[in-house]
């Protein structure tokens, strides 16, 4: 069976996709930007209870051509997980965008070209449901407008990076497939912080006192990549959108720290930020679950899982 590549191989989501593909018997390669820290990604995989022997690592950057060539050579299947998340948004949302669409349209282009069979695109809630609706109820029908007004430059890069993907592979032999998930929690295993993680330590430690007024899908990083693989084997997958979302309500940021207290006894913030009340969003993730067999864990197990993880990585 050929290699499999996964792109941005030393993040939070790729590196648990990289260990459950080493764990399922498959020869991976993956790309970082620097070889550099190959040795750490080395270790994260092993973390996630997978041998690393299987494993071989590559430079390749998303604003240059070089080493995609190589990266994709003899690969059946792309999972295009690199892209970049900002820790602030950027004054000038082309900062953002086009890597995001760039960089995606680099590896499509790499893959197409050596004659992938398919690509699975990690694209986002935010390509979805951040172009507001009155029912506030979202399925893959529904795409965020980058026009839409004060939309923020990460989910604008999203919006337009999938919508250029679907574009570009329309009439190619090439199939492709796009995984969409909501905010990503669960277990790392990376020694560093993420956005999602970084939230999380900033609730326990007391950093954050007062939480946007905001609500939220959730989804476990486990689920994640094992939704990835799902839709990279099933046949039924090529020419959709998933939606990647647990079970259940959306969350608020209070809410969510609600269940870091109850469960793990920790003094989070029990404040939100003034406001006007948002709606409480409905995502759908009926597409996954009938047509993959997808079935997510359920949202608090995730949260304390995540608290566990770096509490067992010195980060709290």
């Amino acid at each position: 069976m050929s290699p499999v590549l996964v792109t941005g191989g030393s993040g939070y989501l790729a590196s648990h996709l990289i260990a459950r593909l080493l764990r399922d018997g498959r020869d991976v390669r993956t790309t970082v930007r620097s070889t550099t820290r190959s040795a750490e990604l080395r270790a994260a995989v092993r973390g996630g209870d997978a041998d690393d022997t299987r494993l071989e690592i590559c430079a390749a950057d998303l604003m240059s051509d070089d080493g995609w060539k190589a990266a994709v050579d003899g690969c059946e299947e792309v999972h295009h997980v690199a892209s970049p998340i900002p820790a602030v948004q950027p004054e000038d949302p082309d900062e953002l965008i086009v890597p995001a669409r760039e960089g995606t349209l680099r590896v499509l282009r790499a893959a197409r070209d050596a004659g992938v069979r398919r690509v699975l695109l990690t694209s986002s809630f935010a390509a979805v449901g951040y172009t507001p609706k009155d029912s506030a109820e979202f399925t893959e029908a529904d795409w965020t407008d980058p026009d839409t007004p004060g939309l923020a430059p990460y989910p604008r890069s999203k919006a337009i990076a999938e919508r250029a993907a679907w574009d570009f592979l329309q009439d190619a032999s090439t199939e492709l497939v796009t995984v969409n998930p909501t905010a990503i929690f669960g277990p790392t295993l990376v020694a560093e912080l993420r956005s999602s993680t970084e939230l999380i330590k900033a609730m326990l430690d007391g950093s954050m006192s007062v939480v946007p007024r905001a609500r939220f899908g959730v989804v476990d990083v486990r689920d994640v990549a094992d939704l990835h693989v799902r839709a990279m084997a099933s046949p039924d997958a090529a020419g959709n959108r998933f939606l990647a979302v647990a079970n259940g309500p959306s969350l608020s940021f209070l809410e969510l720290a609600g269940i870091l207290r109850a469960r793990l006894g920790a003094a989070t913030p029990i404040e939100e930020a003034p406001g006007p009340e948002r709606p409480r969003p409905i995502i759908h993730n009926e597409r996954a679950r009938t047509v993959l067999g997808w079935q997510p864990r359920d949202v608090e197990t995730t949260i304390v899982q995540t608290a566990e993880s770096l509490r067992d990585f010195g980060l709290l």
